[in-house]
């Protein structure tokens, strides 16, 4: 919930049309029977005959190979509503076709590419929603663990640029299961980014060196302390490994958590997870800051995706930090946070800005006109949030955030559990989040109407360079 940093972003989003209309309905109707009739003796020899000659696996992401239309290609998408759909993007054949065929990436220029410098994230501007997963690392084999990475990275790659995992949704062997989970057949790349983490307790755990990582862990990647008021759930708390998937679908965003939970099971299991909604902070400059759930504007001071002075001196890792296989890298906290809704909505307005430092309707500081004139910090009350979160009064503390509102039902006693899932990235968290948290800690007035009861620090590598690279190499080599 801090103010320390930010400006902010409306991300465009798209909507897939839908068709409607009697007579397009019935000719698609048509269409899909007139297929069924010739799909066993014609798709499935087309399928043996593509399998036998080979496809071009370096077009598509993942080593994925091209089956051909099976019935489940043409009926199992939802018969003819799915065939007028497509009929009405473009042409039913678009209906028709799977694997990486299928993939809209091209046509709507909204994937994010996945190899770079730094991994993609962190300083993308923000998508609209989240799904974020911390596993633990259930087997003690390096081997297995290396190639588990290996697997994660091709998968990553794939669906990050709408592809499907590995063979597909539809595989030519029906008598196997498919090697992707297939709910995100049809959808749009929706700038998905997937961005992966390393826990402490992937170098020792329980006094074990399990893969002979000790000596490489960061300086930085500490154990975060417990703050005054946290009442922090384990099983919500710390993890081994880590995936934050963004995305402006939320459905793409899950189907990709999914299918790397699914690709390492037997080596990882899912720790906790959390899905957001709603973002709460920005990194795009001169754009509409979002609301929390409080109603407040959050994240306007935040540190933009394109101010790379910034960006260097706040969150990447330097060379002068170390080790030198996170340079590039940055580091990150997680931290879920329960709001009590039904108390803070019972608050006079008055309070609630009094509790921020800042109007609700403009988001202006108080005694100022429009929300990104500078603040005056003596002007808010002592315990404002505002104020406490501000770099001016934890001697220049600046982070990236990237939150998310959650509700996640009620509590048992007819209360929204709700609040905010706060993402922080920065350079080394022993200068960024712990000492701005001790000090909201301490006398934030916000502290009356939130509670800290998840919390996990992570590692984040720098950026996959190439089809040769893959999470994490740098760490193994």
């Amino acid at each position: 919930m801090t103010d320390s940093s930010k400006p902010k972003t409306p991300e465009a989003t798209s909507e897939a049309t839908e068709a409607t209309g009697t007579t397009e309905a019935t000719e698609a109707t048509q269409a899909t029977q007139a297929s069924e009739t010739n799909e066993t003796a014609e798709a499935k020899a087309d399928a043996k005959a593509e399998a036998n000659a080979g496809a071009d696996t370096d077009a598509k992401a993942g080593g994925a190979t091209r089956p051909a239309p099976s019935r489940r290609a043409l009926l199992g998408w939802g018969g003819a509503g799915l065939a007028l759909g497509a009929a009405a993007a473009g042409g039913t054949a678009a209906a028709l076709r799977v694997g990486s065929d299928a993939s809209p990436s091209a046509s709507t220029g909204d994937a994010v590419p996945f190899d770079g410098a730094h991994q993609a994230g962190i300083s993308t501007p923000v998508q609209d929603r989240l799904h974020f997963a911390s596993f633990d690392v259930t087997t003690t084999d390096r081997a297995a663990l290396i190639k588990l990475l290996q697997e994660w990275t091709a998968a990553a790659r794939a669906m990050t640029a709408g592809h499907e995992v590995g063979t597909g949704a539809i595989s030519a062997n029906e008598e196997l299961p498919p090697d992707d989970t297939g709910e995100a057949l049809g959808l749009k790349p929706s700038r998905l980014t997937l961005t992966f983490g390393i826990g402490p307790g992937l170098f020792e755990k329980d006094g074990k060196d399990r893969f002979g990582l000790k000596d490489r862990r960061p300086k930085a990647l500490i154990d975060l302390p417990v703050f005054p008021k946290d009442n922090l759930d384990p099983a919500r708390s710390g993890g081994d490994l880590c995936v934050q998937a963004c995305a402006d679908d939320p459905q793409v965003a899950v189907h990709a958590i999914r299918n790397l939970a699914r690709i390492g099971m037997g080596r990882v299991a899912i720790r906790w997870s959390q899905l957001g909604f709603g973002k709460t902070s920005s990194t795009t400059p001169d754009a509409q800051t979002p609301r929390n759930m409080m109603g407040f504007k959050d994240g306007t001071r935040n540190i933009a995706g394109d101010d790379t002075a910034r960006l260097d001196k706040h969150v990447w890792v330097g060379q002068k930090d170390g080790p030198d296989w996170m340079v590039g890298g940055s580091y990150l906290v997680a931290r879920r946070i329960r709001m009590h809704i039904e108390t803070w909505d019972r608050t006079s307005l008055t309070e609630q800005e009094d509790v921020f430092g800042r109007d609700k309707s403009e988001g202006a500081a108080v005694g100022k006109q429009r929300e990104h004139d500078e603040p005056l910090l003596k002007a808010m009350k002592p315990d404002a949030h505002v104020r406490l979160a501000h770099p001016d009064s934890n001697n220049g503390v600046t982070i990236l955030r990237r939150g998310y509102s959650f509700t996640d039902g009620t509590d048992g006693l007819g209360r929204l559990d709700a609040g905010l899932f706060f993402i922080a990235y920065q350079r080394d968290v022993r200068d960024g989040f712990v000492p701005l948290q001790t000090n909201l800690s301490r006398s934030d007035a916000l502290n009356e109407y939130i509670q800290h009861v998840g919390s996990a620090v992570f590692a984040v590598p720098p950026g996959v360079r190439d089809k040769g690279d893959w999470w994490g190499k740098a760490l193994f080599a």
